[in-house]
Order: C-alpha cells, then structure tokens, then sequence
C-alpha cells in the first residue's frame, strides 16, 4: 500500500503542463482502443476529475481554485477528445450527399431504420453527445473526489 502512495504522491508533483500533456495522450490512446467510438474516453473521465481534484487538494488549493481547474481540465481533455471525432467521423458527412446504399455499405448500426437518419443519428452521437459525456464524467468524478476528501477531513 506504501509503494502505491509512494506513486500517487509522485503523480501528485508533476508540473501541469507535464500532466496535461499526460492526459491528453491517454485521452488518444483511449480514443484508438475503441476504434474510433469513445466509449472509453467516457470512462477516463471518471479518472481524469479524480486526479485533477486530488491534485490540487494535494497542494492545498482553495474550493474556488479546484472546483475552477476541474472545470477547465475537463474542457480542455473533452475538447481534444471532440477534435479526435471531427477527424475520425467528420469527413462522412460526405455520405449524406450519396445514395442510401452507401450509407447502408457504411457499417454503422441502422439504429433509426432509415439509413440517411442513422448515419445523421450517429455522427451526432458520436462527435457531439460522447464529449459532452466525457465533461460529465469528470467533473462527477472530480465533485465526487472533493466529497470525499472534505468529508474525511472533518471527521
């Protein structure tokens, strides 16, 4: 358990710059394992908002300054996560100028039944709806953390 503190604290110390560059590449990577759907981008979320929050208590940030930072540190890590879905998808809005049975070769679920209305569906879930949800997720998570830290220190 002392190796593991050990390695948070660690963490904890690194410049910004040098942990949101961290982040960001981890927000690539998580963008390539789901092969372009960023399920588990939604899922970093979760631990970007902790460390960004654990971070900063860590240092002994004021409420104001951390609850501020998480704000910025989720739309910094969404927004690079939305210019990961431009690049991967944006070029098949293309498709919605062809026949329907391009759209149906294009291999997305017909999630809407009409190829055309699915194709408009998922791009919108895809480069709009997944950042957002990504936003959310960290800052949850962040506001979870916080919880949890002043809760334990006033006990």
């Amino acid at each position: 358990m002392e190796i593991i503190k050990a390695q948070i604290s660690r963490l904890h110390k690194l410049s910004t710059k040098t942990a949101f560059i961290i982040l960001i590449i981890l927000d690539i990577i998580c963008i390539g394992m789901g092969m372009g759907v960023p399920i588990f981008n939604i899922v970093f979320g979760f631990l970007v908002g902790w460390y960004i929050v654990s971070r900063l208590s860590f240092n002994k940030f004021e409420m104001k300054d951390i609850l501020q930072q998480l704000l910025k540190g989720a739309c910094i890590i969404s927004c690079v996560t939305f210019g990961g879905m431009v690049l991967i998808w944006g070029w098949s809005i293309l498709l919605l100028r062809g026949s329907d049975t391009e759209i149906e070769n294009f291999g997305i679920p017909m999630i809407l039944y009409l190829p055309r209305a699915s194709l408009i569906g998922w791009l919108i879930l895809m480069i709009l709806i997944t950042p957002f949800l990504q936003l959310l997720t960290t800052i949850f998570a962040g506001n979870l953390t916080l919880l949890s830290i002043y809760s334990k220190k006033k006990i």
